[in-house]
């Protein structure tokens, strides 16, 4: 018994459709502002007719610092400060013209850094 080749099979190919997304980062040293500040842009683009995956809250960092307290005196006796920058990441997918509108003309409050970035 002869076995029969079969011919290679051909790929097929899909119309691949461009999933537009927007990713926000989100940091700050308050947690308690930037949570509204995510909930903010989390409403408008909601409003909009948006999809949102997230807020997604990332790794903490935390700073520390040992400061003497008396450079002469009391050589042991030191003190410690921290400071912690809390993280936020947020996905707007398929985001249409009023979305990018709302975005721009939304106000956040001091000591939120935020970067926006399209993903294609």
């Amino acid at each position: 018994m002869a076995k029969q080749e079969k011919p290679p099979k051909q790929p097929v190919e899909k119309p691949k459709q461009a999933k537009k997304k927007i990713r926000i980062r989100l940091k700050g040293y308050d947690q308690r502002i930037l949570d509204r500040a995510t909930s903010d842009i989390v409403e408008t683009a909601k409003r909009t007719g948006s999809g949102v995956a997230g807020p997604i809250p990332m790794p903490t960092r935390r700073e520390v610092y040992t400061v003497l307290r008396s450079p002469n005196i009391d050589r042991k006796s030191r003190e410690q400060f921290e400071i912690r920058t809390h993280k936020r990441l947020i996905d707007i997918l398929d985001p249409t013209g009023k979305t990018l509108e709302g975005l721009k003309s939304l106000t956040l409050p001091a000591g939120v850094d935020i970067k926006i970035k399209a993903v294609a």
